[in-house]
């Protein structure tokens, strides 16, 4: 009998998918509004080239912001935006406002409505998203300042002071909002963290209890079994089968002593291990009905194991009964049942503290997910099903 040590290793969480959904918004966002812009400035700069407009400037110029905007965007979308990515965004910008009386005609500058406003607007606000506060805001009044210095230069102040206003507006909104969700995410990912942490330490837990109550099963099921049937007369002093049966006691109590996890993968006969079983058994005849039976190796192992728990009850407390084991696999579901005509017992009335069946048959068959009945009174005999199904 080989004795599992449960080791369960939980995946690694992500610990701030707050924080990571937030960057993945305000890099998508900023990076389809500045090459939106992009196409925009590329569009309508051109589209209006009146005195003092000088094309030689305003044709590179545009070329390069529209450049600008696509090569932003793939580095977005590739690799994110860094502080270098956002101080070229704000000195191109800033650039381009302060050139404002050669690269746009004072005509289209009333309402805020040029091009020029629409690269300011998309600057400060795609600053205030995806740089910090402490110089986001900062890199913000730099290019409203040179929006103002622009618009005046060309002879209109009005124009400079109400999109100075908007420009303004534009920031602290948008840093606000920021701020206001930073926090929000760094809040959700601390409690998400603090989650985690339970989780995985009551993992650990329920993984130290199960593997406390595996070894219980183990002790259980060989070293105290031996000894009761010892102490009861069921074994008739020295014996070849007694030695055996304390070889496998001691191999499992030295199993138990190592702390390696042994794998439980692959798949196993059930029958066979149900053979082995009978063999640890000599004493105790068994007419066995045992066809070909293949499951998942701990399925196997925990059923036979359950097998050797209600046998090793019936060799205790019902000597000379007759036995029967029984395998069945239909669609899906492996079934056994150990039948004995011994005088039987009420299942109510077994002490709590008893292993036998709470923990060596229904403990047992519940870590694969399976399930036990035992259906049994008094001089009526017992029967014992055990099922584990892979469906659902």
């Amino acid at each position: 009998m080989s004795a599992h040590t449960v080791s369960i290793a939980p995946p690694a969480p992500v610990e701030r998918p707050a924080t990571g959904a937030f960057a993945l918004i305000f890099t998508r966002l900023p990076a389809l509004l500045r090459l939106s812009c992009g196409l925009f400035v590329a569009v309508v700069a051109l589209s209006v080239r009146t005195p003092p407009v000088r094309v030689e400037l305003l044709v590179p110029a545009v070329a390069v912001l529209t450049a600008w905007a696509v090569w932003y965007a793939l580095r977005a979308f590739r690799h994110g935006i860094g502080p270098a990515v956002v101080a070229g965004d704000v000195a191109l910008t800033t650039a381009a406002c302060l050139a404002m009386p050669v690269l746009v005609a004072p005509e289209v500058l009333p309402g805020e409505a040029s091009w020029i406003a629409v690269l300011a607007s998309t600057t400060v606000i795609n600053a205030q998203a995806t740089a910090p506060a402490r110089w986001s805001v900062a890199a913000g009044l730099l290019v409203t300042a040179s929006y103002a210095t622009g618009a005046y230069a060309t002879g209109d102040p009005v124009e400079a002071s109400a999109h100075s206003a908007t420009l303004l507006a534009q920031i602290a909104c948008t840093a606000m909002m920021t701020a206001v969700m930073r926090r929000r995410m760094a809040r959700a990912d601390a409690e998400f963290v603090t989650s985690q942490k339970a989780t995985r330490e009551a993992l650990v837990a329920r993984t130290a209890r199960e593997s406390e109550r595996q070894q219980n099963r183990d002790l259980h099921d060989t070293v105290l079994a031996t000894l009761t049937m010892v102490g009861q007369g069921a074994v008739p002093g020295p014996s070849p089968a007694l030695r055996d049966r304390c070889t496998a006691d001691l191999r499992t109590l030295a199993a138990l002593a190592d702390t390696r996890s042994v794998p439980a993968d692959g798949t196993a006969r059930v029958d066979e291990r149900l053979r082995a079983v009978f063999a640890r058994l000599p004493g105790l005849p068994v007419n066995a009905d045992l066809p070909p039976c293949p499951a998942p190796a701990p399925v196997a192992e925990a059923i036979a194991e359950s097998t050797h728990a209600a046998l090793s009850n019936v060799l205790r407390h019902a000597p000379g009964a007759a036995t029967t084991v029984r395998l069945r696999r239909i669609t899906g579901t492996v079934a056994v049942e150990v039948v004995d005509d011994g005088p039987g017992f009420d299942p109510t009335t077994v002490p709590a503290h008893r292993y036998g069946l709470r923990e060596s048959i229904h403990g047992r068959m519940a870590t694969i997910g399976g399930r036990a009945e035992v259906d049994s009174a008094p001089g009526r005999g017992t029967r014992i099903r055990l099922e584990w199904s892979d469906v659902g």
